[in-house]
């Protein structure tokens, strides 16, 4: 016995942790060893500062979005998810550190039993012996144990499969507050995205409504004109048609409205017409600063929640490896047992009664045939999915960001063509006012100006709200709109 537990020290000092050691995340660019220097999209109109990564909705100046923004960071189902399932990854790690501790009972016993008595006859007796009965018994008796008891053990992690277990626990955990941010980064946008759709809904129905009542003003004032020989027949159905047309438009744009107040109801964590009267009134589109900051791949690739929660997830699939490995090893349990107690309550301190126990056990699964090699290889084919997916992830992550700087400078160019072209429009309604007061041109001219002028004003008010919204999509892209997880 002396010479199997003088073999535990020697077996403490060899202990080890197998499985491979996680180096970090792996090159995904390519043959690049490190991602570009700045943005192939980007323009001098983008600064290469790093962006804030908390609140980039405040850029837009408005008090309205910046309330919604806030309620739904608060109170949205989907981000309540994620925090929870933080909650149980970090619940989780603390079970397995507390694993690695010994597991110690503590016992409390009393017994009573009472026992019958036992028949001891063999037979009748005869005569011969005085008559005496033949058959004997004892009588019943009662029995009273009393014990207390402590039990302990430990498995000594000699080959660092439990360690393992804590790394891997640990990287889930970081992943699931990735994942929390990611939650929020999403969440952000679609806030913003459907606030800034209905203020571009809400402009747009008013413009309908304006070009409706030209439309209709021009429309009767042409119908006078057929009706005094001066105009045909054709005239008043194509303007007929316009009205027609244009009024078409109100109705489905009043149903989108509705549908941007409930979307904003939803993410907020309330039921369907709860900002009704908050946000019935039209306001207008808010715009995105005069500059952007946008920082640089390098930065994008750490900041991105998405980016962290692959990289968290590949260093946890590369401890599982580590895992499995120390299952092919011999297991080492320490076992102690101590015990006190007698048939009354006086043997509880008499230690004479006391009984001690050890046991080291030794176990070790030789004739596994392949299950744990299989196990091994389980876990490296699920360590290379997930380094697949992070390469993806970063793959993905730069496209986004390129994709969301082509759009959004693309767009700015657009609003600033539209917006010459409203000032344009603006012109020539004021020089046929102008005209129409002096007599040099008819109603019908000032108003097909007007026509125009509402025309302009709608298309530069649908560019703004697409600007607004690709900087939206540029913020998304970049990983931004998410706060540390308490």
């Amino acid at each position: 016995m002396r010479k199997q537990l003088s073999l535990i020290p020697l077996l403490l000092l060899g202990a080890c942790t197998v499985g491979p050691n996680y180096a970090g995340p792996p090159q995904a660019i390519g043959s690049a060893a490190t991602p570009p220097a700045g943005f192939v999209r980007a323009d001098n109109m983008l600064a290469t500062t790093a962006p804030a990564v908390a609140d980039w909705w405040t850029t837009l100046n408005d008090p309205m979005l910046t309330w919604l923004e806030e309620r739904a960071l608060e109170a949205n189902p989907n981000v309540a998810v994620a925090q929870a399932r933080l909650k149980q990854a970090r619940s989780a790690l603390r079970l397995e550190r507390a694993n690695q501790a010994p597991n110690a009972n503590a016992s409390a016993t009393y017994l009573h039993a009472n026992l019958p008595g036992l028949n001891l006859g063999g037979g009748e007796a005869g005569e011969g012996q005085g008559g005496a009965g033949g058959g004997g018994s004892s009588g019943g008796q009662s029995v009273d144990f009393f014990n207390l008891g402590f039990d302990a053990s430990w498995e000594i992690d000699l080959f660092g499969g439990r360690r393992r277990t804590v790394e891997a626990a640990r990287a889930n955990a970081a992943a699931a507050e990735a994942n929390v941010a990611d939650a929020q980064v999403s969440l952000s946008a679609d806030v913003a995205q459907a606030y800034i759709g209905l203020r571009d809904t809400q402009q747009r129905l008013i413009l309908a409504r304006d070009a409706s009542r030209m439309q209709r003003d021009t429309l009767k004032l042409t119908e006078q004109r057929f009706a005094n020989g001066t105009a045909s027949q054709l005239e008043v159905e194509r303007l007929r048609n316009q009205v027609e047309s244009t009024d078409a438009q109100i109705l489905p744009l009043s149903s989108s409205v509705e549908t941007y107040l409930n979307a904003l109801a939803i993410l907020i964590g309330e039921a369907p017409g709860t900002l009704d009267q908050r946000l019935t009134q039209a306001g207008p589109v808010p715009l995105p600063p005069a500059q952007v900051a946008v920082g640089d791949p390098t930065s994008l690739l750490q900041r991105r929640p998405d980016i962290r929660a692959a990289e968290r997830n590949l260093a946890a699939q590369t401890a599982r490896i580590g895992v499995a490995e120390a299952a092919k090893f011999p297991r080492l349990n320490l076992m102690g047992i101590i015990g006190i107690g007698g048939t009354s309550l006086d043997s509880l301190t008499d230690l004479d009664n006391l009984v001690t126990l050890g046991a080291p056990m030794l176990q070790w699964n030789v004739l596994n045939f392949g299950r744990a090699n299989a196990r091994v290889g389980q876990a490296e084919g699920a360590r290379d999915e997930a380094e697949a997916q992070y390469r993806g992830a970063v793959l993905s992550a730069l496209r986004d960001a390129e994709d969301a700087l082509s759009r959004f400078r693309a767009r700015r160019n657009t609003v600033a063509t539209l917006a010459r072209a409203k000032a344009s429009a603006d012109r020539s309604a004021v020089l046929m006012q102008q005209r129409y007061r002096a007599g040099a041109a008819t109603l019908i001219d000032t108003l097909d100006a007007e026509r125009q002028r509402v025309a302009a004003d709608q298309s530069l008010s649908q560019a703004v709200a697409g600007l607004t919204n690709d900087y939206v999509s540029l913020q998304k892209a970049l990983g931004l709109g998410w706060r540390v997880p308490s």
